[in-house]
């Protein structure tokens, strides 16, 4: 996105370079909150308050960098879209859409563009790493280990994630998944259930297997409900086989 902004005929004339438009470093940055925009008050008995930075209102840029438009759009309006929007804005610059595109497949298209990574959660942090994986060249000899995911997904959302999962696993790398979420765990080749209960209470092996196998398992839990979400799958495949 920054070279795009450095195209401008604009930011050429002025000898503008890509990183004019980054706010972690010097040239394009507001220098009174250091990109941040925001500003730390040191409360000396109180907690510390954080203000929006007074010279440029939030947007993290000095006015010169702010000057620059690409599509009528300055760089810290674009960065306050969503990863949806910026599909629909950059869709005619294969790139920027492809980064955006596997962004929005792992599920994460209700993000901003200049997000910072601290606001993410756990869940969120990992499908943005898993992303920038996606968007490299496969070696099809990579392990990728997640823990839980689908934490505050949509079930459209975790369909998706599983589509994203599952073309990595086609492409020969090997997905080791710590999850809780069904949809998940039906989907998966192979199943190694913990338990019986959390903390001090689990960490035994209770059953193995795929998740045919696990479901007919007696005395697991996993299994109890897996099976239950395996029947009313089948069932639902019977009535409408057009489905499958």
């Amino acid at each position: 996105i920054r070279v795009l902004f450095a195209t401008v005929p604009e930011a050429r004339m002025r000898g503008y370079p890509p990183g004019r438009f980054s706010f972690n470093v010097k040239g394009g940055r507001c220098e009174a909150c250091q990109g941040q925009g925001y500003i730390q008050i040191e409360m000396q008995f109180l907690p510390d308050v954080t203000v929006a930075c007074e010279l440029c209102k939030g947007k993290r840029y000095n006015r010169e960098a702010l000057e620059i438009r690409f599509k009528g759009k300055n760089i810290a309006e674009v960065l306050e879209m969503s990863v949806e929007e910026a599909l629909e804005f950059f869709q005619h610059f294969p790139k920027v859409k492809s980064k955006l595109q596997t962004l929005y497949d792992v599920g994460l298209g209700y993000i901003k563009l200049g997000q910072p990574a601290t606001t993410l959660s756990g869940g969120e942090a990992q499908r943005v790493k898993l992303a920038t994986e996606l968007s490299r060249r496969s070696t099809g000899r990579t392990l990728y280990i997640l823990d839980e995911p689908t934490t505050g997904l949509s079930f459209h959302d975790v369909a998706a994630l599983l589509n994203v999962l599952q073309r990595l696993v086609e492409g020969g790398n090997t997905v080791v998944i710590i999850e809780h979420h069904l949809d998940v765990i039906k989907n998966a080749d192979y199943i190694i259930d913990l338990g019986p209960g959390a903390g001090d209470r689990g960490g035994y092996m209770i059953a193995r297997g795929t998740p045919e196998e696990i479901a007919q398992k007696d005395g697991c839990l996993t299994g109890q409900y897996l099976r239950l979400v395996i029947e009313k799958h089948t069932a639902l495949t019977f009535a409408n086989p057009s489905s499958h």
